[in-house]
């Protein structure tokens, strides 16, 4: 009850805002003083990754998410826990290991770890876990390791490969597969790793997230969302190299080559998207019963 009456007048309300002031001025301070040599070559990364060139956005899009919060936000005070300094510590920990073994993951993986402990004790547990999301959304702009990212493509390939020479088939169309060979009469198409559907699922996990906040309420059905991406980025991809296959057989490989290869790329994000959308007004109704 003292708490309700001390925001009515307006004190704890500006004890709050000090909080928060103070603590994204810790951010930026620590941001400038730890990782100056770490964020400009992580923005260039960003920035020629075709796998992660979404990353450059994710900032963004996390503090909208933290905004959107705003209300919940305002409802709390301050409790200033000293186990954030220990989460801060340990992110400097990481970010040392990283600088010693030259691993651009740990590094990048630390500064998250930073946001996290200086939220935590500067305003407490209750500001994480209603910030849980946006702070957890900025791991869609830490690039995995190579070694993760690897051993994920190749699956993908295969699994692109099967599906478009099962699409082939239901097309009546003659294909066979070879690992992530497709054999046609006339030619022969290999799902190399740029055409993995890494690209994609990665991207359409991240658009994953944000869709469900737009259009779900319940945790339950925001996970759901966010997971059917997964399939949905796959198949699409799928349905991508099926149609590269077509034109192969009717018109030669060199039209699946060039303007056509970047183009369908975008098309079958864009129809991807749609299916997403798609999927969150089928979730939807378990939206309203869990809510």
């Amino acid at each position: 009850m003292g708490v309700i009456d001390l925001r009515s007048d307006g004190r704890v309300a500006g004890i709050t805002d000090i909080r928060v002031a103070l603590a994204v001025l810790l951010l930026v301070l620590v941001g400038a003083a730890l990782y100056r040599n770490v964020l400009p070559l992580w923005v260039a990364d960003l920035w020629v990754d075709d796998n992660y060139s979404h990353g450059i956005i994710v900032p963004f899009v996390s503090a909208w998410l933290a905004y959107d919060r705003r209300d919940d936000l305002a409802r709390l005070v301050p409790q200033p826990s000293l186990v954030g300094l220990a989460i801060v510590l340990g992110g400097v920990g990481l970010l040392l290991v990283g600088r010693l073994a030259a691993e651009l993951f740990t590094m990048r993986l630390s500064l998250v770890v930073v946001i996290v402990g200086v939220i935590v004790s500067v305003l407490g547990w209750g500001y994480a876990r209603i910030l849980a999301l946006p702070l957890g959304f900025l791991l869609f702009m830490v690039p995995l390791p190579a070694v993760v990212l690897n051993s994920v493509t190749l699956p993908l390939q295969f699994a692109a490969s099967e599906i478009a020479v099962t699409a082939l088939h239901w097309l009546r169309l003659p294909a066979l597969r070879e690992g992530n060979i497709i054999l046609l009469p006339n030619t022969s198409l290999e799902v190399v790793e740029a055409c993995s559907g890494l690209r994609s699922l990665i991207s359409l996990g991240a658009m994953g997230v944000v869709v469900a906040v737009l259009f779900l309420r319940g945790t339950g059905p925001r996970v759901l969302l966010a997971a059917l991406s997964v399939p949905i980025a796959v198949l699409m991809n799928g349905a991508r190299v099926a149609g590269t296959g077509v034109l192969s057989y009717y018109y030669g490989s060199e039209v699946a080559e060039g303007f056509f290869h970047t183009f369908s790329g975008w098309l079958v994000f864009v129809a991807a998207l749609a299916l997403l959308a798609a999927a969150a007004m089928v979730v939807r109704p378990l939206d309203r019963t869990s809510g």
